[in-house]
């Protein structure tokens, strides 16, 4: 019988949800005597399925609940602000919550917010509950928000002054100077005051009992180690990688993916892929196109089209015809050695021996799935913090090359005015396609260290255990 309870706040998007719902099983499956509640925030507008995520769940000590919907909208697709609408409702959850069930009922330990759900920090230590938070980025990240902050609380830094600057930053967690531009388009967004957002997040991690990070110390070892010289950081637990494991969930589509790859030699396909938001315009997939066919590499290519939605942060959408898009004759001449498809189960792909490289936009769950299958990138960043992620995995980790370390575009928005070459892309994929290369060597070494990280002994198994003993702790378990 469950003895201990966490409730679970996670961000309503895909690449937040499904890493929430992961960290949460792993959980289960290391204490029997802890059951966790998730509370889930339905964006209108901003649907995805989660039963997908949530029907392979066995257990009766994981329960979502839906927080109470009234007809508002976010404004402008502003999920930030909608979710701290929801306060009254999640505090009035929570106090339900709260009522023991029975005497021998399990008693709440603990609040485990997601990064972008901290406004919700200040609710928990008012019920005197500890809170944690699930970082779903990478160690090196969170050491650069807690600088930044830090920087602009006690030194007046303006950190929106450096949008489109040349000025490089020494960042703890980063041997290289990082260009100020880097950072997420939300740090330089004074006028709808992300900003500030950006930089208050870090403060209320301050506020919490720990963080857990979607990382492994063997990663990113220089930015854990930054951070714990920081006495007014909690402590960080390191539990990665969360990642899919390609189980097969994708239907008779994701079958046919997979018979296509079984006809391919290993190692010898480049798969393009660019996450949930992931969209280019027509100029810019014509370029690809044409880099593609020029690399002559085998190729399966994940393309999508914006949303015919005008909400702000509508998904995209499959091309009914993939013909409109592309180059004349695309198609036929490259029908012996690629692929395109719409829809792509990302981490059934790359767990394909016949796939040797991957050109990715560097969202966070992809760099962690790309070295859990041992396959090299290129990078091509699109949104949030993939600038610094592309970065970090070319010019740090060196399990990357690169497209592009600071193409930007928003979420689910084609860029305007910026094309990457055709001869850019040849390139990155004849890189990152390259047998023997110092790149490949270091994702392989890598691919045996994450896998160490989760088993027993492992760094990340450790930490684990070392979470759970904290939670057990606030009850004097």
């Amino acid at each position: 019988m469950a003895e201990i309870s966490l409730i679970f706040l996670p961000f309503p998007i895909v690449g937040h949800f499904k890493p929430a719902v992961e960290i949460a099983k792993t959980l289960l499956s290391r204490d029997h005597r802890l059951s966790i509640t998730f509370l889930i925030i339905r964006v209108p507008g901003w649907e995805f399925p989660i039963s997908s995520f949530t029907s392979s769940v066995i257990s009766d000590r994981l329960h979502f609940l839906d927080v109470p919907n009234d007809d508002s909208q976010p404004p402008e697709g502003d999920i930030l602000n909608f979710i701290n609408t929801k306060k009254p409702a999640v505090r009035k959850m929570v106090g339900e919550l709260m009522k023991p069930q029975s005497p021998s009922g399990p008693r709440l330990a603990g609040f485990l917010f997601d990064m972008f759900c901290t406004a919700m920090v200040d609710e928990a230590n008012e019920l005197r509950v500890p809170s944690y938070i699930f970082f779903t980025c990478g160690s090196s990240y969170l050491a650069v928000l807690l600088h930044v902050q830090k920087l602009c609380d006690e030194e007046g830094l303006d950190v929106a002054e450096f949008k489109d600057s040349d000025v490089e930053f020494s960042l703890p967690g980063f041997s290289n100077k990082v260009p100020a531009r880097l950072l997420p388009s939300m740090a330089f967004d004074k006028e709808s005051g992300y900003s500030a957002i950006f930089v208050d997040k870090a403060r209320q991690f301050r506020k919490t009992k720990g963080i857990l990070v979607n990382s492994f110390i063997e990663l990113e070892s220089h930015a854990v180690d930054s951070m714990r010289q920081d006495s007014t950081i909690p402590p960080i637990y390191s539990v990665g990688p969360v990642v899919e494991t390609g189980s097969k969930t994708g239907g008779e589509r994701e079958a046919k993916i997979m018979a296509w790859l079984d006809g391919h030699p290993p190692e010898s396909v480049v798969f393009l892929c660019f996450g949930s938001m992931g969209v280019f315009g027509p100029g810019q997939v014509k370029e690809m196109a044409l880099g593609i066919e020029s690399s002559g590499c085998r190729f399966l290519w994940s393309l999508r089209r914006p949303s015919s939605s005008q909400a702000k942060l509508a998904p995209p959408e499959e091309y009914e015809d993939l013909a409109e898009v592309l180059p004349e004759g695309f198609l036929h001449r490259t029908a012996g050695v690629g692929k395109v498809i719409g829809w792509a189960p990302q981490a059934a792909v790359l767990s394909h021996p016949a796939v040797g490289g991957f050109v990715s936009h560097c969202g966070w769950n992809s760099i962690l799935e790309s070295l859990w299958f041992g396959v090299p990138m290129s990078t091509w960043p699109l949104y949030a913090e993939q600038q610094i992620n592309a970065f970090e995995a070319v010019k740090e980790m060196g399990i990357g090359v690169e497209i592009s370390v600071d193409y930007r575009t928003v979420a689910g928005k084609a860029a305007e005015g910026v094309i990457v070459g055709a001869e850019r892309i040849e390139r990155g994929i004849r890189q990152v396609m390259e047998e023997e290369s110092d790149v490949r060597r270091k994702v392989k070494l890598m691919m045996d260290k994450c896998r160490e990280a989760v088993v027993e002994g492992g760094s990340s198994y450790n930490h684990i255990q070392l979470f759970i003993d904290d939670v057990r702790s606030n009850i004097g378990l």
